[in-house]
């Protein structure tokens, strides 16, 4: 009698196993605070299929844009604090606090910091004929012998983009006036055209117009080269050492994820970024994966924001 019990129990045992196997996985809800097509979204959907094997769950993609990204940031913070419902996010969530005076969360005391997961890189470009120079130094002669002649692009007013452009002309010393635009798009129209000077804006926006001489590119504006155009010197190398500006994404739950989960999506979005058709997609697109640990990922969202808020500060940026 004992050895039927035992077989039947471990028959039972083993129905149950299959059973809870055969179940669907609880799906994880990856919540964007942008447009889909956008760069984050073409970066994040590039990374679904991968996503998923590493979590062992099906993955559930909701763009959720609206107020410079604050809507669907507060979705994320509002979200159960288990694991289910984390977010992918770009600069305006440090650029945010500077720009308006009032946000309905803290950028930093609410969400979960999983991981900075890297960058697309940014450049100063110029029109060549309007501005016809090789270099920084060829350039700044050009801006400070004619202060407050040439102007400089943007995608809006606050963005990451007029920023970038602030904090050139701030650290170069050169007078130039800002002309914002209701996105990249047009912005770089204009600036094709001749309406606009010289603009910051992602390498893989103006990449194919630097090939055909259409646009010159000055200077990458990160601490390094970068593998998607190794000829262009960084405007650090070049003379302007602080500089430093990108167009960085990063994975962020709402406060107080359990440890554990932090770990378990951590190491998922680190085997993502190791996956090889995840790796030619992210090379296609010109970006630069650099997976930080959560820890290194709180550290620079606190110096963000407080750099942000410095530069607000000084040029009078904020707008509400």
């Amino acid at each position: 009698m004992n050895a039927i019990r035992r077989t039947f129990c471990a028959a039972a045992l083993t129905a149950l196993c299959s059973l809870a196997s055969a179940q669907p996985q609880k799906p994880l809800h990856l919540i964007l605070p942008v447009s889909a097509g956008s760069g984050v979204d073409a970066i994040v959907r590039s990374t679904t299929n991968a996503l998923a094997k590493a979590a062992g769950q099906p993955v559930i993609v909701e763009n959720q844009p609206g107020a410079g990204g604050i809507t669907g940031t507060l979705a994320i913070v509002k979200a159960p604090a288990d694991g289910s419902t984390i977010g992918v996010v770009s600069n305006n969530h440090v650029t945010n606090p500077a720009v308006y005076k009032t946000l309905p969360f803290d950028s930093v005391a609410d969400i979960t910091p999983i991981a900075v997961l890297g960058s697309t890189p940014f450049v100063l470009v110029v029109n060549p004929h309007k501005l016809p120079a090789a270099n920084l130094d060829g350039l700044l002669a050009l801006l400070k012998a004619k202060p407050g002649v040439y102007n400089y692009a943007s995608g809006g007013n606050g963005t990451i983009l007029h920023f970038a452009g602030a904090m050139f002309a701030d650290q170069a010393g050169v007078d130039i006036r800002h002309i914002p635009y209701k996105g990249v798009g047009p912005m770089i129209t204009d600036l094709l055209g001749g309406q606009v000077d010289l603009a910051v804006t992602s390498l893989p926006s103006v990449q194919g117009h630097l090939k055909t001489g259409a646009l010159r590119a000055i200077g990458v504006c990160g601490r390094e080269r970068t593998p998607a155009a190794p000829d262009i010197p960084t405007l650090a190398e070049q003379g302007l050492p602080g500089y430093e500006a990108a167009g960085w994404f990063a994975a962020i739950g709402p406060a107080k994820l359990p440890a554990a989960e932090v770990k378990r999506l951590h190491d998922a979005w680190v085997a993502t970024f190791a996956d090889p058709e995840v790796k030619a997609a992210m090379a296609r697109q010109g970006n630069d994966i650099r997976v930080t640990s959560p820890e290194e990922a709180a550290r620079f969202f606190r110096a963000e924001v407080d750099k942000y808020q410095a530069l607000s500060k000084k040029i009078g940026m904020q707008i509400d």
